[in-house]
């Protein structure tokens, strides 16, 4: 069996004073991930610890949680950022949905605009409140942050390797040399020789 680690959700704000949280969801099933009973082996401030879902509420769409190990309002910001991550079947989940993927699964495909020119390598996903970026490195080493939209990025062939896409008109042209900005390498306090 090969397994896929999948971050369920991220823990937001506290919310109110006995321990519940607010929760940025990064699954479509939220019932069933996080039920009551579910453990997360998470890492707080360098310390290993676990979290027992308590209970769960939906509140004006927004999703909250209580875990049986964090009782106070302290406790609970501690908690802020935090991804809880669970180990799922990779078999089972391509058997239930074969055009879903996982933001692991991108990192190192190829990208390539819809008429087929190489746009660069997924270097990863970063979540916001908003919308999802696909991280592309390209081929002269720039970091692209690409909406994660169906009209932006049509296809994901996770057999083929490779993410199909559309983006706006400019986003991947580099800048003229003198627009660029000095290389984060050299960046540092020009040295004066004596």
């Amino acid at each position: 069996m090969s397994t896929l680690d999948v971050i369920v959700a991220t823990i937001g704000r506290a919310h109110g004073l006995r321990g519940e949280v607010a929760l940025v969801l990064r699954t479509d099933q939220p019932e069933e991930r996080l039920s009551p009973g579910t453990a997360f082996q998470v890492e707080v401030a360098g310390l290993s610890r676990t979290l027992t879902v308590a209970r769960t509420r939906l509140q004006q769409e927004r999703w909250y949680a209580s875990f049986e190990e964090v009782t106070d309002r302290t406790d609970a910001e501690s908690l802020r950022g935090v991804d809880l991550e669970i180990a799922v079947d990779a078999e089972e989940e391509a058997s239930e949905d074969p055009d879903a993927w996982y933001p692991a699964q991108l990192k190192g495909l190829a990208v390539r605009h819809v008429d087929g020119r190489e746009l660069g390598v997924v270097a990863g996903v970063d979540h916001y409140p908003a919308q999802d970026l696909l991280v592309v490195r390209t081929p002269d080493r720039r970091r692209v942050q690409l909406p994660l939209v169906e009209q932006l990025v049509p296809e994901v062939d996770l057999e083929a390797g490779v993410v199909i896409a559309d983006p706006p008109g400019g986003l991947f042209d580099a800048l003229p040399e003198d627009e660029q900005g000095p290389e984060p390498e050299t960046s540092g306090p020009a040295r004066t020789e004596r």
